[in-house]
């Protein structure tokens, strides 16, 4: 079944980075687009950033472009996420997810999502 395990979190001080990556299994990788998700504490998920499937089409959230890059390898079968510059309204559970047609993809939707990896920007 289709599984996505993401990885890559952990607390960083304000101004720093982190590279997020996602394993997907049980599906065809490199004919989904996929995205990046997150939740702060307290608050509703917030779509991120996606990518279609040959990786050269990203689009990002107004909140994390300039600072935030996806990408995909699909020969492994990863998204990856590089965070930049992070500030701590970035803090939360993040998700990687599937996207399943061009329609979701420039709407910013997804559906099924792995376990999520916690981000902390803090002093």
């Amino acid at each position: 079944q289709e599984q996505l395990v993401e990885s890559g979190g952990g607390l960083v001080q304000p101004g720093g980075s982190l590279r997020l990556s996602c394993a997907a299994s049980g599906f065809s990788f490199s004919t989904h687009y996929m995205s990046w998700v997150r939740q702060a504490p307290g608050k509703g998920p917030e779509w991120v950033a996606n990518i279609n499937t040959v990786g050269n089409m990203p689009r990002y959230a107004d909140s994390v472009r300039g600072r935030f890059t996806i990408s995909r390898d699909n020969a492994k079968n990863t998204l990856y996420l590089q965070m930049n510059n992070l500030k701590p309204e970035d803090t939360g559970l993040y998700y990687c997810a599937l996207t399943r047609s061009y329609k979701d993809y420039v709407e910013n939707k997804y559906d099924f999502w792995g376990q999520g990896t916690q981000v902390t920007v803090s002093t």
